[in-house]
């Protein structure tokens, strides 16, 4: 065995010895064949920037094909006629409300607009439209340089290009993924568009106020005539309604809406379309509009309608019918007393409690939305933030958990529970007086709002029970497992939340909101209706639940947070929500007879000045309700007797949980 294993180690050595060298030779044979590649001085400068724009283009080729696919997903071989739906809206009384889309054949071609209302569109809007590739890099860069020394956003940078992407395919949402999907858009309809045709569409679909979209509609509305047929003064006025059609509507504010002209005429000086001397008759002879009377259209509720009929027109519900009259389950009293509603108590507390912004939605149990305020000025911002802000619903979630508890079978509302404290890992949730009350009902702990004790119950029940109950009840965002989950830290918006109070108003069923009762062809017949067409309800809680849940939704109402809810000669439930710092108030309730939903926050996230949903959402919430009850006899909310919750709490509750 020794001489064995000396001859093994002798032939190792001898093997590695004679392979190295020639390894060796090899190597140095590899080397001296890349020495030929090998760049020195400047040259090797030259390389080395190549080599890294090469790796640093491949990443970013890739980042910018991973940004592009769900902007392109938007686009489809039928994307233009999509969007070519001519959609006259009712009311629930058959009263035409608006319109929206575009008008069969009844569009003028480009080359019969007047020079000078397209020259004073791209004045305004786009200067170097025909130059540039579907983004104005100078003109970005130079509203940034103008907001950044005015301290706020006095410029915008969109192209036209871009602003009809964001018509045709997206929402007004205010994200920075809709911006990089509208930028990728705009890149995609340079390339499938000529220049004319993205101009033409962006004239014909624009938002011009007064529920008028493209400029021939809002010539028409403002001054009686054709576009084919205003002046050069009526031209700067329209062009002014690009920016903020409500503000600068001249049957609104006259005066706002000429000074707006004159200073599109100032662009078209600065630009060099026009000579001032082309100008000055129309600086001495401003537009008048004709008098008009009209109501102002519910846009908000408009959008949303739109939305779903498109939907619905895309599932092949209407056989490929284009021009539609759709009749709504829109209440036009309630939704004009809504919108007053939410603007006085914006003017009357918004400096107080330190807050700019609200919503609201009211609906009936079964689906049907009566009323909908998407915000304070439609012509400011036509983003919808009773349909796409997501934001936090602080306590006002709590109604999920206590549903999952009682789902589980566990739990009553009059189940005694202790409410002390609980931590989480390091995270522990505190009540909003700062103190805990003991031993409590379960029917008092929501009713208090107390915070401890909805977040041992997501404990016990589990919290994916919890997220599955709230999806069932209607809440479509995504929602995930956290610390604080039971205290409504995900985010949600304000039509899902009220909708998912609906489903404990109408005895357990899921029925999705909708605006569309009945949808008619250009002569008259029924193409689909609601009644016959849609999904039956889905029954998703028990009736032991929903008699609990709403059991303890009026007790809120008669003895707890929600006191300033209540209406009288009506039994009310539901219940306040304010999320984290202040920043989102909340009330949401229902009697038997409604389902309403009031949000108040900031668009930027600024916190209130200790604004709690007991405040502002109720009383706004009980304003709206009041109107809408007039004159209908009291319904009893399903499993609760009249006068329950009144004795269900021995004690008032302080202004709200908090969350």
């Amino acid at each position: 065995m020794k001489r064995r294993l000396l001859a093994l180690d002798s032939w190792l050595d001898h093997t590695f010895w004679r392979i190295w060298p020639a390894a060796s030779r090899r190597w140095d044979g590899v080397c001296a064949a890349f020495d030929a590649f090998r760049a020195r001085g400047w040259r090797r400068v030259v390389a080395e920037l190549l080599g890294e724009g090469l790796t640093l283009g491949a990443v970013g080729a890739t980042l910018m094909l991973a940004l592009a696919v769900p902007a392109f997903r938007e686009t489809g071989p039928d994307w233009l006629n999509r969007a070519e739906l001519s959609v006259t809206f009712l009311d629930r009384h058959g009263q035409e409300i608006g319109k929206r889309g575009v008008m069969q054949n009844d569009g003028i071609p480009l080359s019969e607009y007047p020079d000078h209302l397209i020259k004073a569109a791209l004045a305004t809007e786009d200067r170097r439209f025909y130059q540039h590739f579907g983004i104005d890099v100078a003109g970005t860069a130079r509203a940034i340089v103008q907001n950044a020394r005015a301290n706020g956003v006095v410029q915008g940078g969109s192209s036209i290009t871009q602003q009809l992407a964001k018509n045709l395919f997206l929402s007004n949402e205010r994200t920075l993924e809709r911006k990089v999907n509208e930028a990728f858009l705009a890149f995609w309809l340079e390339h499938h568009l000529t220049k004319d045709e993205i101009l033409k569409l962006y004239l014909d679909r624009a938002y011009m106020g007064g529920g008028a979209f493209g400029v021939d509609a809002a010539s028409h509305f403002y001054f009686g005539k054709s576009a084919r047929d205003v002046t050069l003064a009526e031209s700067a006025m329209l062009a002014g309604l690009f920016k903020a059609p409500t503000k600068y509507a001249p049957h609104v504010n006259l005066a706002a809406a000429r000074a707006r002209a004159s200073t599109v005429l100032d662009n078209l000086v600065d630009a060099g379309f026009m000579t001032e001397g082309q100008v000055q008759p129309a600086r001495f002879l401003p537009a008048t509009p004709k008098p008009t009377a009209v109501a102002s259209s519910p846009d908000y509720y408009l959008d949303w309608a739109y939305g779903e009929v498109r939907q619905l027109a895309q599932e092949g519900a209407f056989k490929g019918q284009r021009v539609l009259v759709v009749r709504t389950a829109l209440d036009s009293a309630l939704q004009r007393h809504a919108e007053g509603a939410v603007e006085q108590m914006l003017r009357q507390y918004g400096d107080q409690y330190r807050v700019d912004q609200a919503a609201a939605v009211i609906m009936e149990p079964e689906g049907a939305v009566r009323a909908m305020v998407g915000g304070r000025d439609y012509g400011q911002s036509q983003f919808n933030r009773a349909v796409d802000a997501l934001r936090q619903p602080g306590s006002s979630f709590k109604t999920y958990v206590y549903a999952a508890a009682f789902a589980s079978g566990k739990y009553t509302p009059d189940r005694v529970v202790t409410d002390a404290a609980v931590c989480v890992g390091n995270w522990c949730p505190r009540n909003y007086g700062r103190r805990f009350a003991g031993r409590v009902p379960l029917i008092t702990a929501f009713a208090k709002s107390i915070n401890t004790i909805p977040v041992r119950l997501a404990l016990d029940v589990g919290q994916k029970n919890v997220i599955e109950i709230a999806h069932r009840m209607g809440i479509r965002s995504k929602l995930d497992v956290g610390r604080a989950f039971a205290l409504g830290v995900e985010e949600v918006t304000l039509l899902d939340h009220t909708s998912g109070y609906s489903t404990l108003a109408n005895g357990g069923r899921r029925t999705p909101p909708y605006a569309a009762v009945e949808v008619l062809d250009s002569k008259g017949d029924a193409l689909w209706r609601h009644d016959r067409d849609s999904k039956a309800p889905q029954q998703v809680l028990g009736p032991h639940v929903v008699a609990g849940m709403n059991r303890m939704m009026v007790a809120v109402t008669e003895a707890g947070t929600g006191g300033r809810a209540r209406l009288d000669g009506y039994q009310v439930g539901g219940k306040t929500g304010t999320s984290q710092s202040y920043r989102d108030a909340w009330f949401v309730g229902f009697t038997g007879s409604f389902v309403g939903g009031v949000w108040f926050g900031n668009d930027d996230f600024t916190t209130t000045r200790e604004m709690t949903g007991g405040s502002l959402p109720a009383m706004t919430w009980r304003d709206i309700m009041t109107f809408a009850h007039h004159g209908l006899a009291p319904r009893p909310i399903p499993g609760v007797p009249f006068n329950a919750g009144r004795d269900a709490v021995a004690y008032a509750a302080p202004a709200d949980g908090g969350g």
